[in-house]
């Protein structure tokens, strides 16, 4: 069917329902809900050519993925495009991956948003002073950023999870239970939301009158053979930590390994807390000591940022500028009293 046969069948013109399939705003709801339950029932799908040509959108938001020889792909990445799917396909909008090197994200963006195939972009992984911000900044296009930019100006629209409270709050019941040597396994150093996670601890320390220190702190990819690694080191120091943060349940998985076989126990000799980014195929209570987590799900604010950049661009808003999440902090048995 096609757009024609199906404005015939409702006895609507091709414009009416061509602006109610596309969000616009003077089509009442009423006529916008009739047209989508007979595209439902007819199976009609919009000829995308055809409809770029008539509203001058493409229908699409990209966004730039950086590889490169020896770039590590990261699975916290594949369930945050999952939520943007799931609601792209709601709202029949594609999304256009371009790959860059590392290097060249700026002007691969640059190219992507002159390239007339998208009509939103978004960018991740965000660093301090970031300088895809000021390109962004400087287009006519709508963006959105997912986290924020430690150190910039928060004049751009972004949705992020409060990361410093989360790991403050974390922090704060391991040093209730009795905990003063404290470990942190951290993401790469220069991304925002290692920065902001470990000031968190450093913040509930420094409460304390303790300090985080240096050998007991790992920035790397969120592996679990990162986690593995980073682990063993700091059980082989002079003063094991006894608490142990992990930015991710990635990195909790090699740490609990170490943990294992070192003959500790989880819980009574170490304590850990990881945060969860709800990945459906490493659930914390799964773990063979249920992890405490600081909690916030990753596919939900996926499709929170597709909501907002295919509503933008349908004009179905208003939507905020700012959303930064709260962590749900969420105490299982892999956390206990401070060993005597």
């Amino acid at each position: 069917m096609n757009l024609k046969q199906l404005s015939e069948l409702l006895g609507l013109s091709q414009t009416t329902v061509s602006r109610a399939l596309n969000g616009y705003p003077e089509v009442n709801e009423a006529t916008r809900e009739r047209v989508l339950r007979a595209v439902k029932e007819t199976g009609y799908r919009p000829n995308k050519a055809a409809q770029r040509l008539a509203t001058g959108k493409a229908g699409s938001i990209g966004l730039v993925m950086p590889t490169a020889p020896g770039h590590q792909s990261d699975v916290h990445f594949g369930e945050f495009l999952a939520g943007l799917g799931e609601e792209s396909v709601r709202h029949d909008f594609h999304f256009v991956i371009t790959p860059a090197h590392p290097d060249d994200e700026v002007a691969a963006l640059r190219r992507l948003a002159i390239s007339g195939n998208v009509d939103a972009l978004f960018i991740a992984y965000m660093r301090g002073h970031d300088p895809r911000l000021v390109m962004l900044k400087s287009l006519s296009m709508p963006f959105i950023v997912h986290g924020r930019s430690f150190g910039s100006e928060p004049d751009y629209p972004y949705l992020d999870i409060d990361n410093e409270a989360a790991f403050y709050d974390a922090a704060k019941l391991l040093l209730q239970l009795g905990h003063t040597r404290f470990a942190l396994m951290n993401g790469p150093a220069h991304l925002d939301f290692a920065i902001r996670r470990k000031n968190g601890v450093v913040t509930a320390l420094g409460e304390r009158g303790l300090e985080l220190s240096e050998d007991c702190t790992s920035h790397t990819p969120m592996t679990d053979e990162e986690g593995l690694i980073a682990m063993e080191r700091f059980l082989q120091l002079p003063e094991r930590p006894t608490a142990v943060l992990c930015s991710s349940t990635v990195l909790a998985l090699g740490a609990i390994r170490a943990i294992n076989q070192a003959g500790l126990k989880l819980g009574e000799d170490i304590s850990l807390i990881a945060h969860d980014d709800v990945l459906p195929l490493l659930k914390p209570e799964n773990f063979s000591v249920p992890l405490t987590t600081t909690r916030s799900s990753l596919r939900a604010a996926g499709a929170r940022i597709a909501q907002r950049l295919i509503g933008t661009v349908t004009q179905a808003g208003p939507f905020p500028e700012h959303e930064l999440w709260k962590a749900e902090l969420i105490v299982r048995a892999s956390t206990g009293p401070a060993p005597r």
